[in-house]
Formats: structure tokens, C-alpha cells, sequence
């Protein structure tokens, strides 16, 4: 399923290209298009690390979509700091020079918002499928220590794959699935938020 239309550059990054655009044109008028290469140069610099393509959402019933691009870190057996259950917890390194942007990994209603600032937990949220599946998706802080930015809210319905926050220059993305589900990555292998599927949710219904 593909996306609708939009921005192919983040929200985030369009007031510094826009200024970086117009000091670039100031530069061009006064002083020669030779002075402004390097401001142009910084301007496509800046298209193309704050770029967030389309993304194909594929149609995989009880599937699991990657949050963020990046590559496989662990996948680990472990106990839920939010929800307090056993389940397998995703890490996803993300590059620094990749795409920012986060998605929703599943289609369901927020239950639940940890800010980064509450304690030592990163940014949390907590979704509820319409199969009473209970997924978290934890955002850390950045490299420059940037609080990551969330676009929902409680009792928000997202859609998967939905665009829901952003993380400037890439950190590190945790999915808490239940620990019954089925993996579908390994450590080092390298995902794409929206497109991958990491992980099958598991009924007693399903085969």
C-alpha cells in the first residue's frame, strides 16, 4: 500500500533549508554565483539529510513494520520497563546520516506516552491493535542529547507505517513485541521504517 502525497523533506528541516536558500540568493545577487557555491552546497547538504521518501507499506496481515531505518542491533528476550510483561524486545541502531523520521510499526490506538524526560526511560509509546496487541515503540535521545519528537497523542488512532516522530540525526529505536511473536530480522541485518517487517504477531487463530 502506498503512501499519500507529501513533503519528500521532514517538516523539521525546512526553515534552516529556507534560510540556508535565501543567504544563498543574498550572496548570488551581491557578490557572484561563485561566492554562493558553498552556501548552495549546503542547502542540497541539508535536501538531502533531512529527505523523508514514500514509503511502500506492505500488506502482511498481524505484521510488524520497522519504526526506523537502520540495522539490526539485538533481538532479546527481555522484561517490558513499560508494561511490565515478558516480551522480545528489537533494537534499531540508526545511522547518523540516514533518514530521521519514525513510523508507527502497527495500526492501532495510543494507549500510552513516557516522555524522555520522565527518569531513565527514553521516549515511549504504547499501541493497542485492534487484536488487543500491546506494541511499544522506545525513541532515545539523539547525538546532540535532542529530545525525539512525537506526533501523536493519547487515544490518537495511527495508521501502520504513519509518520509519528523524528529523530534528529538518528539515535536508537526499541520495539516491545509480545513475547510469543515471530521474528522476522536478525542482528546486522539493515531495515526501512514503513517497508520492513520485523516481526509477526502470533493468535492462537492465525497459522
Amino acid at each position: 500500500m502506498a503512501e499519500g502525497r507529501r513533503s519528500l523533506v521532514a517538516r523539521e528541516g525546512w526553515l534552516v533549508i529556507a534560510l540556508a536558500g535565501l543567504l544563498a540568493l543574498a550572496v548570488w545577487r551581491y557578490f557572484g554565483g561563485l561566492w554562493s557555491l558553498p552556501l548552495w552546497g549546503i542547502m542540497a547538504l541539508l535536501l538531502w539529510l533531512f529527505r523523508d521518501p514514500r514509503r511502500e507499506i506492505p500488506s502482511v496481515p498481524l505484521g510488524v513494520v520497522s519504526p526506523a531505518d537502520g540495522r539490526i542491533e539485538s533481538v532479546e528476550r527481555v522484561r517490558d520497563p513499560y508494561l511490565d510483561r515478558d516480551a522480545l524486545r528489537i533494537r534499531i541502531a540508526m545511522s547518523h546520516t540516514g533518514v530521521f523520521a519514525t513510523r508507527s510499526p502497527v495500526e492501532g490506538k495510543i494507549m500510552d506516552m513516557v516522555r524522555a524526560s520522565e527518569g531513565a526511560l527514553p521516549h515511549g509509546v504504547w499501541i493497542r491493535t485492534d487484536e488487543n496487541d500491546d506494541v511499544v515503540v522506545a525513541m532515545y535521545r539523539g547525538p546532540l542529547h535532542s529530545v525525539p519528537r512525537c506526533y501523536v497523542r493519547y487515544g490518537d488512532r495511527v495508521g501502520q507505517g504513519q509518520r509519528c516522530g523524528y529523530v534528529t540525526l538518528g539515535s536508537r529505536v526499541d520495539v516491545y513485541v509480545p513475547a510469543n511473536s515471530k521474528v522476522r530480522v536478525r542482528e546486522g541485518d539493515r531495515v526501512r521504517a514503513g517497508s520492513d517487517i520485523i516481526a509477526v504477531l502470533v493468535h492462537k487463530s492465525s497459522h
